[in-house]
């Protein structure tokens, strides 16, 4: 079997783990949009001004 050189199984192991990160923050990025949506539901809804009377 073939020996893979250390310095790219470095460079592998820090892409691998770079993947894992960036999974993870888009995970919690996308939790907190859907979080910030249903805040932004849940607010009442403003009451509207009665029309101007001529």
């Amino acid at each position: 079997m073939e020996q893979i050189p250390k310095e790219y199984l470095c460079l592998f192991n820090a892409i691998s783990d770079a993947e894992v990160t960036l999974r993870t923050l888009l995970a919690e990025l996308m939790s907190a949009q859907q979080r910030a949506e249903e805040l932004f539901l849940e607010q009442e809804e403003p009451k509207s001004d009665p029309p101007a009377q001529v």
